[in-house]
């Protein structure tokens, strides 16, 4: 049997297990192969660079961007009109979004638990008081904010160059663990909220365990948070496609960025030395060697995440290194650069997650899409979410899909970019930090989500 078949078989063997998990399904859909090739895909993008950054919801971040669907103001449970209010990326404290904290937040009235949402319940999530420095606990409402456009000017310079989607939703209701698990596998096991050890993955063993959601949106049976679904990795394996996971390290803030450290067959095999890459500056090297695989994974560290409670407004300025190296290096006509913030991190958002199935979608977040082909200074309002981007590489280097969010996902391509047009020059996106300033940052162990 094929690596691929086991894998399949593996993952409908955790699916039913899981009673009904997140991304379960009867069967696995044909592969590309099986269908006789690649289905959309252009031949030009022949790189992929997914960046994920931390809890930012969309009008948290991209508050007043023109054209894009953005609110100044929302409404609190009890009725009060609260005008969104300036918030930098450095505050010290954080507000929760764990599953529990989108349905507070939604404040729905359908039959299934978080939908029909009014999208009036933000003032209901809790709030944290400063993690470090000066104590400090944020006044009531908090979560009405948006992060003044001083820190944003980096993101605000690559929609105005290339594509910035305003209906982007997380495929997921909850916050970072069971986020980072789709974004390489398409589903996370049906689980939800955290595992219960601070190492969250197969490093914890067995003690270290993870709720179910249920078909009725509840918490349900616990399990092992150590999986054995199939992974885009394991297709990329199997097509002979290069890969990297540029992240931290195990037992540091990576245990819960570092999504693989939770596939067992990878955590505990060859590729966790060949392409879990530890720490994520080595992006930049890999780069500069010429050394850049078919598809990138790169997550932040605490400080550069963007993460409420982190201390640092240096997210931005991440972000930026990463696309300038991509952009001038030899890559930049090849690539595609993805970046995405993983949840909402508990920030208003006026726009009502439509609903799918009974695990999604969540809150709305930003993302932005920088190409040599990406159409120039567009507001995308096409319908995303996680399986969007993992449907954009399988549909460039011919892959099947591995769940139901990349089989029933919107690709970007047809609307975000523009396979007509010459490549266009890569403009240097202006940063107040650059690839160097990252490479000598001392390391950041911080666990920003441990509620």
């Amino acid at each position: 049997m094929t690596r691929r078949l086991v894998a399949a078989a593996v993952v409908l063997l955790l699916c039913a297990c899981a009673g009904g998990g997140r991304g379960s399904s009867a069967a696995l859909p044909a592969t590309r192969d099986a269908l006789g090739g690649r289905h959309g895909a252009s031949g030009k993008i022949t790189h992929v660079i997914v960046i994920v950054q931390e809890n930012r919801s969309f009008d948290n971040l991209f508050y007043g961007y023109p054209g894009a669907d953005t609110q100044t103001y929302g409404y609190t449970s009890t009725g009060k009109k609260h005008k969104l209010k300036p918030v930098g990326l450095e505050a010290l404290w954080d507000v929760d979004h764990s599953l529990t904290a989108f349905l507070q937040a939604c404040d729905g009235t359908g039959s299934l638990p978080g939908t029909d949402c009014r999208m009036d319940g933000f003032n209901k999530e809790a709030l944290t008081c400063s993690k470090g420095g000066k104590p400090y606990c944020p006044p009531a409402d908090s979560q009405y904010s948006y992060v003044p456009h001083a820190e944003t000017k980096p993101y605000f310079a690559m929609a105005k160059q290339y594509v910035l989607a305003d209906r982007m939703f997380t495929s997921n209701i909850d916050g970072s663990f069971v986020s980072h698990q789709y974004i390489i596998a398409a589903q996370a096991v049906g689980t939800v909220d955290y595992p219960s050890s601070g190492i969250w993955g197969c490093d914890g063993g067995k003690q270290d365990t993870i709720a179910t959601l249920t078909q009725q949106r509840a918490v349900g049976a616990r399990i092992r948070a150590c999986f054995g679904d199939q992974t885009l990795g394991d297709e990329l394996d199997a097509a002979g496609i290069s890969w990297r996971y540029y992240t931290s390290g195990v037992y540091k803030n990576g245990s819960l960025w570092n999504a693989y450290q939770a596939i067992k067959h990878i955590r505990y095999g060859p590729d966790w030395k060949a392409d879990v890459v530890r720490p994520q500056t080595r992006f930049f090297s890999d780069v500069k060697k010429g050394a850049l695989p078919a598809v990138s994974w790169v997550t932040p560290t605490c400080q550069n995440s963007d993460h409420a409670g982190c201390g640092a407004a240096t997210g931005p300025a991440w972000v930026a290194s990463l696309v300038n190296a991509v952009g001038q290096s030899q890559y930049w006509n090849s690539s595609a650069i993805f970046v995405f913030w993983d949840d909402w991190g508990g920030w208003y958002d006026h726009v009502a997650p439509p609903l799918v199935d009974y695990d999604g979608l969540g809150m709305r977040v930003p993302m932005l899409i920088v190409s040599p082909y990406a159409r120039k200074g567009y507001v995308s309002h096409v319908q995303y979410e996680h399986g969007s981007i993992l449907r954009f590489i399988e549909d460039q280097f011919g892959l099947g899909q591995l769940s139901a969010s990349d089989a029933r996902a919107t690709s970007p391509e047809q609307d975000a970019f523009d396979f007509t047009q010459a490549p266009r020059a890569f403009t240097p996106i202006q940063a107040p930090l650059n690839a160097a300033d990252f490479e000598r940052q001392p390391p950041d162990d911080r666990p920003p989500d441990t509620q």
